[in-house]
């Protein structure tokens, strides 16, 4: 069992992991930047140390920063979150290099998950099915330019380092190769130090359902079902739901097994989530996978009764699954993610001070939050505020308590997406299930909380 842990994070993350930490008896060491010295996180944790300034490079990415920060207040491990450096091998190595549990992956596996074109040649080795497409790096927008002549148009130019819409470009028109390469390429160097690219085609009106799998490094692996993250703006997830409308338990069975396969083709140990894309005829394909635990995770705790973060210590202090196979599922759970911005001017940020924050409560609610009522939203860091989940005996009921904990939740002060999140799920497309993720734009005029136009 680990005895006290550093939380490289902030925000709701750190929320949610302290207290993980504080469920197993586990002391818990924030830490934030000079931005984040009254976050709760700081509050909650039982010590806490600052890392640096407000600049993320200089605080919650500063390797060296956050090794001195754990060995100075005796850690034995360290837990990333999500987001910053949790997909980072780097701080992998630089964890286990300082006799720090990394509460993780091994580096081998991530670093194979992370280069999205070693990902697809890893898993078309075992046997997962994958969109057709580019095995190596392209050379460049010439490159790119052949391969899709062989794919058929349209494609999708993806960033080798991606993740979250960064370095994407979908392309219809051969003329519009190069420039596409180039804006990709450029925003993938910006965003992860890596502009390299690869190419896939493009699977029109696509569902996107991810499988949740906890391993043991050994062969072992547990599939906590599925979560449909469709719902998406510029390839950023609004809403999660498990399990997903349009899968059905055969699909459900296969997807799980190649789940399967792709952590036993890596070596994969601790938590993560496998990604792929579901097309009309309900066929699936590997994308990618994500080498941590993920904002939306609360969905398959609520539908299977296992607490991930809780089963991430316990794995990295050496402990073993508690099953394996594809775990039963209960129920049904949605996710609303509560962030600060503004959906009628195209998703804006909007920082400010929550001048008043009331939670909504009664059965199957949850709120996963670190704002708290006089908060200042700091802006220079994700715009992720609270993650409101719902659980139900089945989605109908899920529904009826979104509706009514969505109505039940006050914030003042900010501007959230939390008017938008009323609008859809009162809309008759969204509450049959039949959505896909180009689901917003097909959906606009029925939603009155977005603007009139919508970026790609």
């Amino acid at each position: 069992m680990l005895k006290r842990v550093l939380i490289a994070n902030r925000g709701e993350a750190a929320v949610r992991i302290v207290r993980a930490c504080h469920d197993l008896g586990i002391e818990a060491v924030a830490v934030y930047s000079t931005a984040d010295r009254d976050g709760l996180w700081v509050r909650l944790a039982d010590r806490a140390v600052c890392v640096g300034p407000h600049q993320p490079a200089q605080s919650y990415l500063h390797m060296a920063n956050l090794v001195a920060a754990a060995e100075t207040t005796g850690c034995d491990a360290v837990h990333p979150g999500w987001g910053f450096l949790a997909e980072s091998a780097a701080f992998v190595r630089a964890c286990t290099d300082n006799d720090l549990i990394f509460v993780g992956p091994p580096a081998g596996s991530m670093e194979v998950m992370g280069d999205k074109s070693r990902a697809r040649t890893a898993m078309q080795e075992a046997g997962v099915p994958l969109v057709p497409g580019s095995t190596d790096r392209l050379s460049g927008a010439d490159h790119a330019r052949s391969v899709a002549a062989e794919l058929g148009y349209p494609v999708l130019l993806k960033a080798v380092a991606g993740g979250g819409g960064k370095g994407m470009r979908l392309v219809d028109d051969p003329a519009d190769i190069e420039d596409a390469y180039g804006l990709a390429s450029s925003e993938a160097l910006a965003s992860f130090g890596d502009g390299g690219m690869y190419m896939e085609k493009a699977v029109v009106s696509p569902r996107h359902v991810e499988m949740q799998v906890l391993a043991d490094g050994e062969g072992g692996v547990l599939v906590l079902g599925e979560r449909d993250c469709s719902v998406q703006r510029r390839h950023q997830k609004l809403i999660e739901e498990g399990p997903s409308p349009a899968l059905d338990p055969p699909t459900r069975a296969q997807m799980a097994e190649a789940a399967t396969l792709a952590c036993t083709g890596c070596g994969y140990r601790n938590a993560g989530t496998v990604e792929f894309l579901l097309d009309t005829e309900g066929r699936f394909y590997f994308i990618e996978m994500n080498t941590r635990l993920q904002v939306e995770h609360p969905v398959s705790e609520l539908v299977t009764g296992v607490d991930l973060a809780c089963q991430q210590l316990l794995l990295a202090g050496g402990g073993s699954l508690p099953a394996t196979g594809l775990a039963p599922l209960r129920g049904h759970a949605i996710e609303f993610r509560i962030n600060c911005e503004d959906p009628g001017r195209d998703f804006r940020p909007a920082a400010g001070t929550v001048t008043s924050l009331s939670p909504p409560l009664g059965p199957g609610v949850r709120l996963d939050t670190h704002a708290y009522s006089g908060y200042k939203v700091p802006p220079f860091y994700d715009s992720l505020l609270a993650k409101l989940i719902v659980w139900g005996a089945d989605r109908p009921e899920a529904l009826a308590r979104a509706r009514r904990a969505l109505g039940e939740l006050g914030i003042e002060g900010v501007t959230t997406t939390r008017e938008l999140f009323l609008d859809v799920v009162n809309e008759p497309r969204f509450v049959s299930g039949r959505y896909t993720t180009a689901y917003l734009e097909d959906a606009r005029a029925a939603l009155p909380s977005l603007g009139r136009e919508m970026a790609a």
